[in-house]
């Protein structure tokens, strides 16, 4: 047996790799300048001891390829070709079926190119060795197995350099991010050439891979020689391929939240292994994973809060939150054109403290302007931004239902709109297929226009997320002149790109240089082209009779160490309208979701509701509250109280510090927590019994 075990030499080697290489990467995430353990103790003992775990499980994955390779083949094989051939076609056919049917888009492209190469390669490498002689194909095999394992240690280490820039940008392990990132390959891929010396980062990559196989391969390539029995290799190989299945059904990802520091939490965890429980986890269903209530009370408490001195329920059935809004003076069917920033934190502006005068513009602004001082975004995702200005509905678990399929015709602030006359619009500085906006937008009654409506000789600067924001807005001036034209009140809604990594932007607009590719830099810019913008409008016929909604997406950093730090989701929005939107500062706490009645509500608008988000000021002070969330936590903010929910039913309360986002002093509050249940419970069964469709 013990010779046997000489042939899987591959395989413990393989282990010990990945083992070893996530330890390292592991250690050096905890010296990152982000990472913040000062609160978790001794978890530090967890990390490692959780993290060894989930490398583990990782490796148990990732072996099974060699094990197979390692126990059926032999140099018998080519006495047999058929079964070769057989093996070969069957792995095709399944690799093809896997890739296009689970993971859509460019990335499958890329896939099923992959898989169908190799495959053909190695059954080429067969062909060509089929009648050689036993010590030529040895020699071959050794080559192939070579190869094999150089690709696998440079795609490890290249995974540990890209957890390092990953934890870089979000402050985790990799989660649904890095599943969209891998679905739109073209922008990510071009997005990590502008941001990052990547010759370098491959070149260094390569030597080190080279390195490490150069000290392994003495007993790496000795294991092709090493005579075992089928009966032997068969026991080894059969205990080997349940490790993967022990895997897989008894060990759960949850394990690794054992501390109450989230960057603990997110080190114990292993990239890869992550990566594949947010691609399986795409959607959470609400009522498997969280803490539920009966539908009825659910919705009772739902319409108490949704309740208003100018909302009527249109029934009695506790099921419908319909509910006609009216207000006492005429509608003002002024032009809205809303302006959603990139990750615009509120800690940019001067406004809220902020010292180095990187947005002079936005400030000036804000002394002309409504200015919503406690705003907090939805979530951490531009998309989930998109989805609370858009459709005025809490957050629910996975994606945002811009993300999801089947997500048209539904109740949004275009459709209201339209239904008063409207012409509603969509205009981004990218490409629209990107995170799905062209389809969401374009079925949900919204005319998409993207960079593809530039002529390449107009724009100024690009990258691979689109053109630069001064180009967008050159575009935007361009459609609201046609609107204008039509008669028509317009809604257009704008949604910028600058401020994202790799913050590059023409030069010599603002006094930060584009190749500092600072955040700064990006927030400034922006700051540069909304400013210019707003001076440009100003001599068109239409400005006067329109409002501008300035409002960020969602901050530049969600990470904290909390699963939900508040302080990481405070945002700035300013309603800017000379002579009908009086300047001042409104401090009342309040949700993205509910900008779109707000606006609705300053308008004067009599509508239809079934926003779950409000016009403030038709809502009592005391009932102020405000969602942020994750893709699976689920956080209920009122003025002193952050209430959690979390999937295996789990919930915790506490007074949140809103300077720096960690947990204050554990409480217990049913009242608030039974709010938190409802508002997420009802969003839920809404979603998916199609009840928030279009009226």
């Amino acid at each position: 047996m013990l010779k046997s075990s000489k042939r899987f030499t591959p395989v413990l080697l393989l282990v010990t790799l990945i083992v070893v290489i996530s330890m390292i990467t592991r250690t050096v995430l905890i010296f990152h300048p982000t990472t913040d353990l000062s609160s978790s103790g001794g978890s530090i003992f967890g990390v490692f001891g959780w993290g060894l775990l989930y490398d583990l499980c990782m490796a148990s994955f990732a072996i099974v390829p060699f094990v197979l390779y390692t126990w059926l083949y032999n140099d018998s094989v080519y006495k047999k070709p058929y079964i070769y051939v057989l093996l070969g076609a069957i792995l095709l056919f399944i690799g093809i079926m896997l890739f296009t049917n689970l993971i859509p888009s460019d990335f499958n492209k890329l896939l099923y190119k992959i898989v169908v190469g190799y495959v053909v390669v190695r059954l080429g490498i067969f062909v060509l060795l089929w009648k050689k002689g036993e010590s030529f194909r040895i020699k071959w095999r050794k080559a192939v197995l070579a190869i094999d394992f150089i690709v696998v240690i440079w795609l490890l280490v290249f995974n540990g350099v890209s957890e390092w820039f990953f934890w870089n940008e979000f402050g985790t392990r990799y989660n649904f991010i890095a599943v969209d990132y891998l679905i739109y390959t073209n922008e990510v891929v071009g997005n990590i050439k502008e941001s990052y010396p990547l010759p370098a980062l491959v070149t260094g990559i390569s030597i080190i891979s080279l390195a490490i196989f150069w000290f392994i391969r003495k007993p790496l390539l000795s294991s092709v020689t090493a005579p075992s029995t089928v009966l032997k290799r068969s026991l080894i190989g059969v205990a080997l391929l349940a490790w993967p299945l022990a895997s897989y059904f008894l060990v759960n990802s949850d394990w690794r939240s054992f501390s109450s520091n989230t960057f603990a939490n997110e080190l114990a965890g292993n990239g890869l292994y992550q990566f594949g429980v947010a691609f399986q986890n795409n959607e959470l269903d609400y009522n498997k994973f969280y803490k539920q209530l009966p539908d009825k009370e659910a919705f009772a408490i739902l319409r108490g809060e949704l309740a208003a001195p100018n909302a009527k329920f249109i029934s009695d059935d506790v099921f419908n939150i319909e509910r006609d809004i009216t207000y006492n003076t005429p509608e003002n069917k002024k032009n809205i054109v809303l302006i959603s920033v990139e990750s615009l934190s509120a800690e940019f502006l001067k406004t809220f403290g902020n010292t180095q005068n990187i947005t002079p513009n936005l400030d000036s602004l804000a002394s002309h302007s409504l200015v919503f001082t406690n705003l907090y975004a939805s979530g951490t995702r531009t998309v989930r931004g998109l989805e609370a200005l858009s459709m005025g509905i809490t957050p629910t678990p996975g994606q945002s239902m811009v993300k999801r399929p089947n997500n048209g015709n539904m109740f949004t602030i275009g459709s209201v709109l339209r239904s008063k006359g409207y012409t509603t619009q969509y205009v981004y500085g990218g490409y629209s297929y990107f995170d799905n906006m062209k389809e969401f937008f374009g079925n949900n009654g919204y005319e998409v226009i993207d960079r593809s409506a530039i002529p390449p000789e107009k724009i100024h600067y690009e990258n691979i997320w689109g053109v630069a924001d001064e180009d967008l807005f050159t575009l935007a001036l361009n459609v609201l002149d046609k609107n204008e034209q039509k008669g028509k009140p317009f809604f257009t809604h704008i949604m910028t790109v600058s401020n994202h990594r790799p913050f590059t932007y023409p030069d010599g607009r603002i006094d930060i240089p584009s190749s500092s590719q600072s955040r700064e830099g990006g927030v400034k810019y922006t700051d540069y082209a909304i400013g210019s913008f707003i001076k440009q409008a100003q001599k068109h016929s239409w400005f006067k009779n329109t409002i501008f909604v300035i409002v960020a997406d969602h901050c530049a950093s969600s990470a904290g160490k909390t699963d939900l730090p508040i302080n990481k989701y405070h945002i700035p929005c300013l309603i800017y309208s000379p002579g009908f939107v009086e300047p001042r500062k409104e401090n009342r706490l309040m949700a993205q979701i509910d900008v779109a009645p707000t606006i609705l509500g300053l308008l004067n608008m009599d509508y239809r509701s079934k926003f779950f988000g409000q016009d403030i000021f038709q809502t009592a002070p005391s009932r102020a509250r405000a969602f942020v969330s994750t893709y699976q936590s689920l956080g209920y903010m009122s003025t002193d109280t952050l209430s959690v929910l979390e999937p295996v039913k789990h919930s915790e309360q506490y007074i949140p510090n809103y300077n720096d986002g960690s947990k204050g002093k554990k409480i217990t509050d049913n009242e608030a927590l039974k709010k938190t249940i409802a508002y997420y419970q009802c969003a839920s069964w809404m979603l998916s019994n199609r009840k928030y469709n279009s009226l």
